[in-house]
Formats: structure tokens, sequence, C-alpha cells
């Protein structure tokens, strides 16, 4: 049995989606079965799209709301932590009885920083995950206990962006 890694791409650069997606997609490549799942992501997004076609990747969107988290009323984002703690069971269910090679957790960072999923929950799993699956995590702001049980960090820099000109996210390039 090969031993899965866990991967965190993080920080404020432009990046960390796109490379868990190259990634998912080399394991499909080679007959792999990959979860893909998004947090927070509304829209229908690129990923999703080309993942949809991929018999080898099923796509998960979890933890959505209508807007962005801090333009939510607090009891929608107090329900929104609740429907957060289901989906997260019953993803670990599906994990538990799926043998699956990778895990992407794109935007896990986010549900943490946001009091969505307590990172101790995040930690458990990490630590308990099955010994072959390669996980990866990605978001900004990855918590210091994270980084720490991770096997493979990247720090992804934003040294400079379009978005500082005022250009939006872009269909088929941001999304």
């Amino acid at each position: 049995m090969t031993k899965g890694y866990i991967h965190v791409n993080t920080g404020d650069g432009k990046g960390k989606t796109t490379a868990a997606l190259g990634l998912a997609i080399r394991c499909a490549g080679r007959g792999e079965k990959v979860l893909f799942v998004q947090f927070l992501k509304g829209q229908e997004t690129g990923e999703e799209a080309i993942t949809n076609r991929l018999p080898e990747i099923t796509h998960r969107k979890l933890m959505n709301a209508r807007s962005f988290f801090h333009h939510l009323k607090s009891e929608e984002q107090d329900a929104l932590r609740v429907q957060g703690g289901k989906e997260w069971e019953n993803l670990m269910k599906e994990i538990r009885n799926t043998s699956y090679r990778l895990l992407v957790l794109d935007e896990i960072m986010a549900v943490m920083y946001l009091g969505i999923l307590p990172e101790e929950e995040v930690l458990q799993f990490l630590k308990e995950k099955p010994e072959s699956l390669e996980v990866v995590l990605t978001g900004r702001d990855a918590p210091e206990t994270i980084m720490d049980v991770a096997d493979l960090v990247s720090v992804i820099e934003k040294k400079k962006h379009y978005y500082d000109q005022g250009v939006l996210s872009r269909k088929g390039i941001e999304y």
C-alpha cells in the first residue's frame, strides 16, 4: 500500500486551487479515484465543469451560502455552521466507505477561519485518515497546527496581481 501524504497550498497568491486541480487531473489520468471538494463556492466553477466530465473524479460543493459569509445575517451564519457540521460528518462517512486515492479540500482554510468548522475536527481527520489517502488542503491563512501535520507546505505569495488594478474575476481564468 502506498502512503498518502498531506499537502497544504496556502498564501495570498493565485494558484492554490489550480495546483490542487492539476494534481487531481494527474491522479485521475492514472486511473485513480479522486474526491474534489469545494467549500463556500456558490457559483459554478471551471473546476466543477471539467471534473464532472472525468469519471475518476467525484466533485462535491459543500457549505454553500447565498452570499459571502461576512454578508450573511448572524442567524444565517449560525445555520451555515450547523449545515457545515452535518456536511462534514457525511463527508467523513463517504471517505471511510470509498477507496479514494486523493482528496482535495479546496478552501477548507476559509471554513476553519470563519468558524464554520472547528480546526480540531480537521486535525482529527488528518491524524486518522486512511493510510493510503493523499490529502490536499487549500486556502489562505493555514493554521500552524495544520501546517505542522502536513508533509508538504507550499506558501504561494502574491508579488503583483491585476486585482489590485481593479480587474474582476474572469470566467475560465479565476473560476
